[in-house]
């Protein structure tokens, strides 16, 4: 995004903007210079329309050492534990079992929406296998034994796209990022400070197509 060597040197600091201290409150959400909402269509149902999850996340090694994975830390004191801080809204439930949801981060942690909501609230993001696969494989279990076509358009016998013959992607996309006019900031010789005092940029991205067949199959 940057057109300038220096503006994409600006640009990287907001994006990589430390986070430790993240909280809830909104004074303090609107002094962030990088502001990111994403929808995200998950598997059940939170118990909750919203709130916050704020449960830290560390990196462990698994098979063997060969890869690793995120996931919760008991210790939160832990040398590897981070804070990680998300705050979400439910848009839309539906009667299939699935529910669209509002997912706005505090914090930007790797794998954070996908770790809080498969391991946090039971409810992972649809396509995610690697932190959500029993949901999905119980899915498929149900409706193996229905003999029905899966939700979506899925035929979850086979756990591929029907028409397509693909699993199903990740339904997790950056809706909305609000964040700083780097142009004015740079003109006035950029700082924490002159970013509060400049303009900030919106930007809309529509839903791709994929989670756009899913809210029409939802909501029709």
């Amino acid at each position: 995004m940057g057109r300038t060597q220096l503006s994409a040197t600006v640009l990287h600091a907001i994006f990589r903007e430390k986070t430790f201290e993240a909280s809830s409150d909104d004074a303090e959400r609107t002094k962030r210079n990088l502001q990111k909402k994403y929808w995200a269509l998950v598997i059940g149902c939170p118990r909750r329309a919203g709130g916050i999850i704020s449960v830290p996340l560390g990196k462990v090694m698994v098979d063997n050492g060969k890869s690793d994975r995120i996931t919760i830390m008991d210790d939160g004191r832990a040398q590897s534990a981070q804070c990680a801080v998300t705050e979400y809204r439910v848009i839309e439930t539906s009667d299939k079992g699935f529910t669209w949801l509002e997912l706005s981060p505090l914090t930007g942690r790797k794998h954070q929406l996908r770790v809080h909501w498969a391991e946090v609230l039971g409810t992972p993001i649809l396509g995610d296998y690697r932190y959500g696969w029993q949901a999905h494989r119980n899915l498929n279990k149900q409706y193996l034994l229905e003999q029905k076509w899966g939700p979506l358009g899925f035929n979850m016998r086979n756990g591929s796209v029907s028409d397509r013959q693909q699993p199903p992607h990740l339904h997790l996309h950056c809706r909305e990022m609000v964040l700083p006019n780097i142009s004015q900031a740079l003109q006035q010789h950029a700082s924490d400070d002159t970013f509060s005092k400049v303009e900030n940029i919106k930007l809309f991205a529509p839903l791709p197509p994929h989670m756009q067949r899913s809210w029409d199959h939802l909501n029709s």
